[in-house]
């Protein structure tokens, strides 16, 4: 099959390649934290606090390995089968999972630890940011897939223009109409509406990529092993999601709401430094999924060579800002003469050692789903979390 994914890379055309990619991911950050900003500066750190508690994804990462691997092998009916598979389970999960959270957001909102206002904010913008679970879900395994079909760039185009509505549509529901936490949600559900519904409509009519959503099958082992090929993901961002609750729940117990806001800062901003990595990483996952399946080996471990020179490089560069830009990127959500302040720039910058090794290590992952491997690095995943939470409870008593 004469595509891009079958063309000889050299370290430059790779980072062509990869390059929409990872603007796509660091855009993806930006408009994340665009509700951030414009809700700590104009509604207050309550508010804020409150984004941080209720923000809490595989089928992409996981999904579009196996797409890209099946095209390698010269099987590109299969591909655009499991495809439309992976896209019509995605859109009935998130339609479940959207009326589930809207009865569970309450519950979970108190288990974490919120009363009073900070519970009545979590509830508001859970609730408002659920309608568009499926949409957001969407979104992102589209991230994924429009690599796979050779299109980063029209994925790129999408994530704008929604990242765009977002932001544009949080001042002026925020800053101009005073519609306050519920603005900033209303906001991000009109941007993930464009996110995650503009690649159905081009998916499912004619076009120029190597995807296109048609009739499928049921195939319970090709949906288990997208969820085993991405568990790692699932594990990932499940980690995340526990630890930072226990951390939001020690937090508000002894710095209160001030020690909520500044970890949200930091998480805010750490988002666009793994955004990188994680735009390099899944952008290089589509031709070394077709190389891999076209069993051409030698190409994987050039692919895997460029990998291993990006990242000794990139962590250095982005700690090296990260220590010294921190103060004006924190400046944009708190206060410089704030207690919030003070505290988010010396945890970012503490923080940011993790860089260090990160960007290797979300590589490591991923490598393992490309070659169908994700119950590894998934595994790992896991004890790697399994050993943050017995720390945790180690300090915690």
């Amino acid at each position: 099959m004469d595509t891009k994914l079958a063309q000889h890379f050299t370290y430059g055309k790779l980072l062509k390649f990869v390059f929409p990619s990872i603007v796509m991911m660091i855009f993806t950050s930006i408009y994340s934290v665009v509700d951030g900003l414009f809700v700590s500066n104009f509604v207050g750190k309550t508010a804020f606090a409150s984004i941080n508690l209720i923000m809490g994804f595989m089928m992409g990462t996981g999904g579009s390995a196996i797409v890209a691997k099946t095209l390698g092998e010269g099987k590109p009916e299969k591909a655009n089968e499991y495809f439309s598979l992976i896209v019509y389970t995605t859109i009935i999960g998130g339609l479940i999972l959207s009326i589930l959270g809207m009865f569970l957001v309450r519950p979970v909102s108190i288990l974490l630890g919120a009363e009073g206002e900070l519970l009545e904010n979590c509830v508001l913008y859970g609730r408002i940011t659920f309608i568009s679970l499926t949409a957001f879900m969407l979104q992102n395994v589209f991230q994924s897939f429009f690599v796979t079909a050779t299109k980063p760039k029209l994925g790129l185009a999408v994530i704008v223009s929604a990242g765009v509505t977002n932001m544009v549509l949080d001042y002026l529901f925020i800053a101009v109409l005073g519609f306050g936490l519920a603005g900033a949600a209303i906001a991000t559900v009109c941007g993930e509406l464009i996110g995650g519904l503009f690649p159905i409509f081009y998916f499912s009519r004619k076009n120029s990529s190597l995807l296109k959503l048609g009739r499928t099958k049921f195939n319970g082992s090709i949906l288990l092993k997208t969820c085993t090929n991405g568990s790692s993901e699932l594990m990932t961002n499940l980690s995340s999601s526990v630890v930072n609750s226990l951390y939001n729940i020690q937090l508000l117990k002894f710095t209160g709401e001030d020690g909520v806001a500044a970890v949200s800062i930091i998480m805010y901003l750490q988002f666009l430094c793994i955004g990188i990595y994680f735009g390099f990483s899944m952008g290089l996952s589509t031709p070394l999924g077709y190389a891999y399946g076209d069993r051409n080996f030698s190409v994987c471990r050039v692919l895997e060579k460029y990998a291993y020179r990006f990242f000794a490089i990139a962590p250095i560069i982005l700690y090296g800002c990260t220590y010294l830009l921190s103060p004006i990127g924190v400046r944009f959500f708190a206060s410089p003469d704030s207690t919030v302040f003070d505290m988010a720039v010396s945890g970012l910058r503490l923080y940011g050692l993790g860089f260090l090794f990160s960007g290797i290590n979300i590589f490591a992952t991923i490598r393992m789903m490309t070659y169908g491997k994700g119950y590894i690095s998934g595994m790992i995943t896991f004890l790697r979390s399994f050993a943050l939470l017995l720390l945790f409870l180690q300090l915690r008593y």
